[in-house]
Order: C-alpha cells, then sequence, then structure tokens
C-alpha cells in the first residue's frame, strides 16, 4: 500500500486530534492506527497503517509539535517503543 501525502495528513491531524483531547496524557501510536483503519465497517488491518503514523510523528517531532516518550523519558527522535503527547516545554 503506498502512503501518499494525504494519508501522511490524516496520520498527522489524527495524531494533533488525540493529543489535543488528552493533555495531560499519552497516545500510543497503534491507537492513532486503528482509528485510521476505519472505513464503512470493512474490517481493515490498522498494522498497515503504522509506516504513515511513524512518517507523521517525524514529521511532527521535527517541528516541534509533540513531544515523545517512553516511561515517561522525553525521547528526542523515534526509536523502538514510544508514546505522543502535547509539546513540553524545555524538552
Amino acid at each position: 500500500m503506498g502512503w501518499g501525502q494525504a494519508m501522511s495528513a490524516d496520520a498527522e491531524s489524527t495524531i494533533l486530534s488525540f493529543v489535543a483531547s488528552r493533555p495531560a496524557g499519552t497516545t500510543c501510536p497503534s491507537e492513532v492506527a486503528r482509528s485510521l483503519a476505519t472505513d464503512d465497517n470493512v474490517p481493515l488491518e490498522w498494522v498497515d497503517y503504522m509506516p504513515a503514523v511513524h512518517e507523521a510523528v517525524d514529521a511532527l517531532i521535527a517541528r516541534g509539535e509533540i513531544t515523545l516518550t517512553w516511561k515517561s523519558v522525553v525521547m528526542r527522535e523515534r526509536a523502538g517503543p514510544y508514546r505522543i503527547s502535547a509539546r513540553k516545554q524545555n524538552s
């Protein structure tokens, strides 16, 4: 499945929506993929959406719009497991 700019933009807006709805919490990237994998009750494989989610996360991190953490430790870039949250000051 090819991921174009539209899918990346959808993933970015979905990530920002989750972050806005949980200002003090975090979101798992798989939650974003599961949210994207809905299409008129047709079962879609959410795992297929993970490359677009990772691409969107990388773009949002580069622009300073989100923070990534793992076990409460701020990560400068996506590597291994991570959680997504609102941008933190001084990160």
